[in-house]
């Protein structure tokens, strides 16, 4: 199993990549709690379609170093980075989910988009959802506090009592099999519990309202109508109209799990995207492209 070492403390962090070196290269970035393993309907055609699809597992997540320290936003961000400095890969797209939106937004504002092309935030909590200067309409700091006792208390039931609103099960095409989400609650909790409460100490403490318009390559925005754990007026809606060339594309009652319940639709938004920033400067496309 590849391994690199992240450039901030050593820690040995995992990730994976799929189909051909020459392809347009994608880099997912996962939701807090889970690993690269969340891509599979993403990942898994789109490197068969010719896309080199690279993804890591964040510290403390899937077959990552149990690392302590690092939960931090800076230092998430240079992990990514550190993934693409590693394997030297260039006119890449970013590719987020959930929390992961933050660490490529602060990956880009710190390190510049030398290596980056493009970027995609699916349902992501970015800029906020907590209530800070710049989110004044978000969640009431206090009820975080409260959440957080809860999930501390019993993560397995927290994960197991928060699955349909995370799928937006109740609406029509959202049904996800039962074996299938008991597959992803045990991806979360694979996370380990220093991992998963930085990661929610990280959401919690996101305002990131000032660095997006720095975000001077093409953006885009998917989200769901539904989306219970990232609001789209709150969250989509607003990184469209901050960033400077943004699209949003909204997944009528979708909710955060995206990945899942619209796969094939995000797969084939996700395909469009990075095809068109693989023109070449000659104006000739690449070849995933070509094939299309």
């Amino acid at each position: 199993m590849p391994y690199y070492e992240s450039p901030v403390d050593g820690t040995r962090l995992h990730y994976v990549d799929h189909g051909p070196a020459t392809g347009p290269v994608a880099v997912f970035v996962s939701s807090a709690y889970m690993g690269h393993v969340m891509w599979e309907y993403q990942m898994l055609p789109l490197a068969e379609a010719g896309f080199r699809c690279v993804a890591l597992d964040r510290r403390g997540h899937g077959r990552s170093d149990d690392a302590w320290n690092g939960y931090d936003l800076d230092t998430l961000a240079d992990d990514v980075y550190g993934l693409l400095d590693h394997l030297d890969l260039r006119e890449v797209t970013l590719i987020s989910h959930s929390v992961g939106s933050g660490e490529v937004i602060r990956c880009l504002t710190r390190h510049g988009r030398d290596r980056m092309a493009r970027v995609a935030l699916v349902a992501g909590v970015s800029p906020g959802v907590v209530r800070s200067p710049g989110t004044p309409e978000g969640v009431d700091p206090e009820a975080v506090r409260a959440d957080d006792e809860v999930f501390r208390r019993d993560r397995a039931a927290y994960f197991t009592a928060l699955a349909d609103d995370f799928f937006a099960a109740h609406l029509p095409g959202n049904q996800m099999s039962p074996p299938y989400v008991r597959h992803l609650i045990d991806c979360c909790l694979s996370a380990t519990p220093r991992a998963a409460n930085g990661m929610r100490a990280v959401v919690a403490a996101l305002d990131m309202a000032d660095e997006l318009p720095a975000l001077d390559l093409p953006v885009l925005v998917v989200h769901g109508t539904h989306d219970t754990s990232a609001p789209l007026a709150l969250t989509g809606e607003r990184v469209a109209r901050l960033v400077p060339d943004g699209t949003l594309k909204v997944y009528e009652n979708g909710g955060h799990g995206l990945f899942a319940t619209h796969a094939a639709r995000l797969t084939a938004d996700l395909r469009e995207f990075i095809e068109a920033g693989a023109v070449r400067a000659d104006g000739s496309v690449g070849a995933a492209a070509a094939g299309r």
